[in-house]
C-alpha cells in the first residue's frame, strides 16, 4: 500500500515574502509536501516552489498548478528540469486547463483545451525524461527539442482536472491527478474510475498518484466553524454543482477533521493537501497534523 502522505497549500493570498518561513514551519510540523498555485495575477509558481524548496531540507513542493495555455511546453519542461537537478526528489509538477476566464483575458484560450493538456503533458514528460520531442498535434507543435540538461530523476507531471474525459485524459497521459477542493470520498471513487479508463486505454504501466486538496478549518467552536468556512461552501457549490452541504472540508475540532482526511486516504487518495481557512492557519495545520500523529 503506498504511503499516504500530507501536504499543505501556501495560499495565493498570503503574500509572497512569507513563503519561506511559511514552508519551514510546515516542514517543521510533519507535513510531507507544499503545494504552491499558479493564478492569474497572484504568483508564478515555478518560482514559488523555487523559492519553498530553497527554503526547506525534506520537504516535496508541488506545483497545482500551472495553466497550459500559459506556458509553451518547451519553456515549461527546462523550467522544470532546471528545478528537478537542484532539488532531486522533492518536486512535483502539475499542468491544467486553466481558468478559462482568465486565459481569454490574456488572449491564451484555446478552441482544443483537452488536446493542448493532453499534448503540452506528453511533451513535456518526454523533455524530461532526456528524450528528443517531436510533435505535430492539434494544439502543440515541436520539432526536434531536446533538453541540453535534463534531470537525473523526471519529476512527476500531475495533471490537475475536474471533468470525466479530462479525468481519463490525466490516466492516459500522467503521472498523477490533483483533485481540487470540496470533492470527498464519492468523487474520488468516480474519479479513480474515469482515471483508470484512461489508463486502461493508453496500457500505462507507471504508477499514477492520486492527490486531493481540502479546505481545513479547525476551530472548537461549531459556529466559527460555520462562519470561516461559509463562503467555501457557496463558491465551492456553484462551482462543482453540488448541494452546499455535500462540499466536502476538514472541518471542526483537531479529531473530526483528521477523521475527514483519513476518509480522503481510504477512499484512494495517497496525498491529502490541506488549505486552512479563517484564523491563524499554521496553528490549525499544527493541530491537524497532530491528531493525525505526524
Amino acid at each position: 500500500m503506498p504511503r499516504r502522505r500530507i501536504g499543505v497549500m501556501f495560499d495565493r493570498d498570503r503574500k509572497p515574502e512569507e513563503l519561506s518561513a511559511f514552508a519551514r514551519a510546515v516542514e517543521e510540523y510533519g507535513a510531507d509536501d507544499l503545494w504552491v498555485v499558479e493564478d492569474l495575477g497572484w504568483a508564478g509558481a515555478i518560482s514559488s516552489a523555487t523559492l519553498a524548496l530553497a527554503a526547506t531540507e525534506r520537504l516535496r513542493v508541488g506545483i497545482g498548478i500551472a495553466p497550459a495555455p500559459l506556458r509553451s511546453p518547451a519553456l515549461l519542461a527546462m523550467e522544470l528540469a532546471m528545478v528537478a537537478r537542484v532539488f532531486p526528489g522533492r518536486f512535483i509538477a502539475g499542468v491544467g486547463h486553466g481558468v478559462p476566464e482568465w486565459m481569454a483575458q490574456v488572449g491564451a484560450a484555446s478552441p482544443t483545451p483537452l488536446a493542448l493538456l493532453e499534448e503540452t503533458i506528453t511533451v513535456v514528460r518526454t523533455l524530461l525524461r532526456g528524450e528528443t520531442a517531436t510533435l505535430d498535434g492539434r494544439a502543440v507543435h515541436i520539432d526536434g527539442v531536446t533538453l541540453v540538461h535534463p534531470p537525473a530523476e523526471p519529476p512527476p507531471v500531475v495533471s490537475g482536472v475536474v471533468r470525466p474525459r479530462s479525468l481519463e485524459l490525466s490516466g492516459r497521459a500522467a503521472d498523477g491527478t490533483v483533485m481540487a477542493e470540496g470533492q470527498g470520498p464519492g468523487a474520488i471513487a468516480a474519479a479513480l474510475g474515469h482515471i483508470a479508463k484512461g489508463r486502461a486505454t493508453a496500457g500505462a504501466g507507471h504508477p499514477h498518484e492520486l492527490v486531493v486538496f481540502t479546505h481545513l478549518c479547525v476551530a472548537d467552536d461549531p459556529g466559527r466553524v460555520a462562519t470561516d468556512t461559509a463562503p467555501v461552501r457557496d463558491e465551492y457549490s456553484e462551482w462543482l454543482s453540488v448541494p452546499r452541504e455535500e462540499v466536502f472540508l476538514a472541518a471542526g475540532d483537531a479529531a473530526t477533521a483528521a477523521e475527514r482526511v483519513r476518509a480522503l486516504w481510504e477512499a484512494g487518495a495517497e496525498t491529502v493537501v490541506l488549505r486552512p481557512v479563517g484564523e491563524d492557519p499554521l496553528a490549525q495545520v499544527r493541530a491537524a497534523l497532530g491528531a493525525l500523529e505526524r
